[in-house]
């Protein structure tokens, strides 16, 4: 029998970029769940953890507008092989010391120890301005939703299997006698290795698009044609992270305190929700295509918000569990949609610097956050910080809706015998 054929779309290129966005999954599937763990472990608690997560979320910032504003320039592939050596030496750095401050830097720079909760796992950190730029760019407008779905779709499959390995340190506890702590290391050692793959991945794909003017004929670094829709972005997205930072970094934390959870019980329930999120993903681009993206991301957003106010009222582990699969598996198919989105209504030379300036201020919102959120968990409450998340996440819904819903992305417009400004666009 013959194998099956790949759709057209899914070029050389584009494989090879799945398969370093899978290798980072991989990894990034358990290390959502040991490292606040590892962190208890070894003498943090709540508040420190808001610490870590807040300046963590400070420094990637920074270098986030550093990649965002050079990768149109200089490329997107150096910054996909740079980012996952830190990431391998980060991860390193992270069973050698106990220190805060180091532990900190490294956290930032390897992009390790942000606690992001399951699904997406493959997309977060510095380089992703030119990983999204890139996937863009080896795209068709037509196929572009069908592109973003896919690479969504093989993170979900890849994380499961990483939320599963974050058993290992039960194992090593139960049965070969390590001590907690140490039981960890193995996987900081193995998303080591995993960094390196991610990086050799990334060497035999090919950049085409044409970059922006050179510095010396284009002195300003800031985009000009997209500047409107990126400040609307960035509007929509300094909300997002504001609500996301109250609650996402502190998933796997929430459930061990509430529910006395250890890493292989939290790293089950995330392989369960990556798994399921697989599904949305593949259903992301028909709903697109029927009810429009922006009336997709809204409608998504708003079934997570519910969801998500639901989730720490429930009494017992599996109530609470069920809530976030479902929360989770819902709103992970806006993902693709909202990357594909802000990718086809902003000018394709200027990609890059579009996906890391509308990107920032989530950033930095949602560096903010976690370290009031931390001294909540610590001190206050269990369960207001979620609230807070979900009212922030309903604000945010609302405001895409108010400035994106006539805004439609080129392929939307090609289906239609009107422009976009046609009355009700």
């Amino acid at each position: 029998m013959r194998p099956p054929r790949l759709p057209p779309w899914l070029t050389t290129d584009l494989r090879w970029v799945i398969a370093s966005r899978s290798a980072r999954s991989l990894s990034q599937g358990y290390l959502a769940v040991i490292i606040p763990l590892y962190l208890l472990q070894i003498g943090f608690n709540g508040f420190t953890l808001g610490e870590l997560f807040t300046i963590g979320a400070i420094i990637s910032g920074l270098l986030t507008v550093t990649v965002s504003l050079l990768a149109d320039r200089v490329g997107r592939k150096p910054f996909l092989i740079v980012f996952p050596i830190f990431s391998a030496v980060a991860a390193i750095v992270f069973i050698a010391t106990r220190d805060f401050w180091v532990i900190v830097v490294a956290s930032a720079l390897g992009t390790l120890g942000r606690g992001g909760g399951a699904g997406g796992a493959g997309q977060g950190g510095p380089f992703y301005p030119a990983q999204q730029a890139l996937i863009a760019d080896l795209s068709s407008p037509t196929d572009r939703n069908k592109v973003f779905a896919a690479f969504s779709f093989t993170d979900a499959i890849a994380s499961t299997t990483g939320a599963l390995l974050a058993a290992i340190p039960d194992v090593l506890v139960t049965h070969a006698g390590w001590q907690p702590a140490d039981s960890y290391k193995p996987l900081f050692v193995l998303t080591s290795v995993l960094s390196i793959l991610v990086m050799l991945a990334i060497l035999p794909v090919h950049e085409t698009v044409k970059r922006r003017a050179p510095f010396e004929a284009r002195p300003s670094l800031l985009p000009r044609k997209s500047r409107n829709v990126i400040g609307r972005l960035a509007l929509t997205n300094f909300v997002n992270g504001l609500g996301v930072g109250f609650f996402a970094p502190f998933v796997a934390y929430w459930f061990n305190q509430r529910f006395g959870a250890g890493p292989g019980t939290i790293g089950f329930l995330f392989a369960v929700v990556n798994l399921g999120a697989a599904i949305p993903y593949l259903i992301a681009p028909t709903l697109a295509r029927k009810l429009g993206l922006v009336n997709a991301v809204v409608g998504i957003r708003l079934g997570g918000v519910g969801l998500l106010a639901l989730l720490p009222l429930m009494p017992t582990f599996f109530l609470a569990a069920t809530v976030y699969f479902a929360r989770m598996a819902l709103q992970r198919a806006s993902i693709p949609l909202r990357q594909s989105y802000s990718m086809g209504v902003v000018s394709s030379e200027e990609r890059s610097a579009a996906a890391g300036l509308s990107n920032l201020p989530s950033q930095l919102s949602a560096a903010a956050s976690p370290l009031v959120a931390g001294y909540i968990f610590q001190s206050v409450s269990l369960e207001l910080p979620f609230e807070i998340g979900a009212a922030l996440q309903l604000l945010n819904a609302a405001l895409f809706f108010s400035l994106f819903r006539n805004l439609r992305p080129p392929e939307e417009i090609a289906r239609t015998e009107q422009p976009a400004t046609s009355p009700g666009a």
